[in-house]
């Protein structure tokens, strides 16, 4: 079964940075795969923020593009995330999972929070 485990993130005021990262276990396909990153902030729905491809592209939302860098590392199944410039609205839970259709359980996601 796979399972996602999201780490990092934290409290920081704005204009700060942060990284979250993800591994995946028993994804034997991760390299293959199109993968995002997601966040859901408080009373919203999750949306994603960015993705990346098998071949290393990445696509970003409009509210991140220019701050934020989506990366992976195949060898050992993790997603990263660094989110620079830091605004008060990109407070959240962020997760990761498969992109644009999310196709797995949802991790327990990494809290990022910005005080402006």
């Amino acid at each position: 079964q796979v399972q996602l485990v999201e780490s990092g993130g934290g409290s920081v005021e704005a204009g700060d940075s942060l990284s979250v990262s993800c591994v995946i276990d028993n994804f034997a396909s991760f390299s293959l795969r199109t993968m995002g990153w997601y966040r859901q902030a408080p009373g919203k729905q999750r949306e994603l923020v960015a993705s990346i491809y098998k071949n290393g592209s990445t696509n970003y939302s409009d509210f991140v593009k220019g701050r934020f860098t989506i990366s992976r590392e195949n060898a050992r199944n993790t997603l990263n995330l660094q989110l620079n410039s830091l605004k008060f609205e990109d407070t959240g839970l962020y997760y990761c999972n498969t992109s644009t259709v999310p196709l797995y359980s949802w991790g327990q996601g990494a809290q990022v929070t910005v005080s402006s």
